[in-house]
């Protein structure tokens, strides 16, 4: 069974840098994208990274040149270094895997969750 654990929340500064980190583990021979989310106060769930399997990123543009997602397939870990962080980055992070393969054992398309880490800059 698949399992998500995020670390690396806390409190910054606007300006400063957080870097978060996603273990997973129950990942067998199967494929994921990894991808994070976060979720602020009172708003929807939004992605904020994801990575597929061959490395290959996508940003949204409101954290494009600020955060950079890094994934190591030999540990199955993904990081997120978030940059010039601003009030707004304000959230819980959420690191999620999605079977991007078919095959014995593979659901693609199911998706798990973290249970999340928490992050909150000040101004």
């Amino acid at each position: 069974q698949v399992q998500l654990v995020e670390s690396g929340g806390g409190s910054v500064q606007a300006g400063g840098s957080l870097r978060l980190s996603c273990a997973a583990s129950g990942f067998g021979s199967c494929t994921y994208t990894m991808s994070w989310y976060r979720q602020a106060p009172g708003k929807e769930r939004e992605v904020v990274s994801s990575t597929e399997g061959t490395g290959r990123t996508r940003y949204p543009d409101s954290v494009k040149g600020r955060f950079a997602a890094s994934r190591d397939n030999a540990k199955n870990t993904l990081s997120l270094q978030m940059n010039n962080l601003r009030p707004e980055n304000t959230a819980m992070y959420y690191c999620k895997a999605t079977t991007s393969t078919r095959g014995p054992g593979c659901h693609y398309g199911m998706k798990r969750w973290g249970k999340g880490t928490l992050m909150t800059i000040s101004s």
